[in-house]
């Protein structure tokens, strides 16, 4: 265990933000902090509240996935009221902002996988879900939600430890969740406000998705296709180059390097 207080106290006490974790809703344990996210944006509370558990007993991650939340990773979720042309960026806001958070405060290297998993040596060591809410043709609300490996031990978990590592494996010691989770208020907050300004994340989401150039099966829905992932669009979607040259787009599935 990293001994960290994850309280809200300890979170907010003189983080260099203007909103991005300014209000922290902090639990021992919740079924998943996007559910707790979802209520309060229901309420409208004020923008960059972020959901903290300890440890979440029913974490989803993409594709209705389980996510395995122990205590001493994080699990968090923030509250966003973007403009509706920024939401296909916010995929690439979250894993940049992980990416840069880990390799900052750490010093490990990491790659990002389409559409939004943070890898370390082709491993996962965090999973991104994104959330929204439009309601007539505007946006009413956005959550990103981030479930990073942090000190938890693969050995202890033998059904995802050949796919999954954790900062703590990686670096043979405990990791300061405190420290990780402010910095990622601080770059979530940073790309944040330069998407609004007018500053595109596509170039450099692109130099760290170790997916393109690669050949891929792409799972959607219940079909499977098979190509080269050629390139990303600007509204993130994957180009797929398939065997007879027909060029694809997703904009969700599951993906596997072949």
């Amino acid at each position: 265990m990293s001994g960290d207080n994850l309280d809200s106290a300890s979170i907010t006490k003189g983080l260099e933000t203007r909103f991005i974790g300014k209000n922290v809703l902090y639990y021992s344990e919740l079924t998943s902090t996007m559910d707790v996210a979802r209520r309060e944006a229901m309420k409208k509370t004020p923008e960059g509240t972020a959901v903290i558990a300890n440890r979440q007993t029913k974490g989803k991650g993409r594709l209705n996935r389980t996510w395995v939340s122990p205590e001493d990773n994080i699990a968090v979720s923030i509250i966003l009221y973007p403009d509706k042309k920024h939401l296909p960026s916010l995929t690439m806001l979250a894993s940049l902002a992980v990416l840069h958070s880990i390799e900052t405060g750490t010093g490990l290297k990491c790659q990002l996988k389409w559409p939004n998993d943070v890898l370390i040596d082709g491993k996962k060591v965090c999973g991104i879900l994104l959330e929204s809410r439009i309601q007539k043709d505007s946006m009413s609300y956005a959550i990103i939600g981030f479930g990073v490996n942090v000190n938890m031990k693969l050995k202890d978990y033998p059904e995802i430890s050949s796919i999954a590592t954790s900062l703590a494996d990686e670096l043979g010691r405990t990791v300061s969740r405190l420290t990780l989770i402010r910095n990622l208020f601080v770059e979530v907050e940073n790309l944040y406000l330069g998407l609004k300004s007018g500053h595109s994340l596509l170039e450099e989401w692109k130099t760290h998705l170790v997916t393109l150039g690669k050949n891929i099966r792409v799972r959607s829905g219940e079909d499977i296709f098979e190509g080269v992932a050629e390139s990303v669009a600007e509204d993130g979607g994957l180009l797929l180059r398939c065997p007879d040259g027909k060029l694809m787009k997703f904009m969700a599935g599951d993906v596997t390097l072949r």
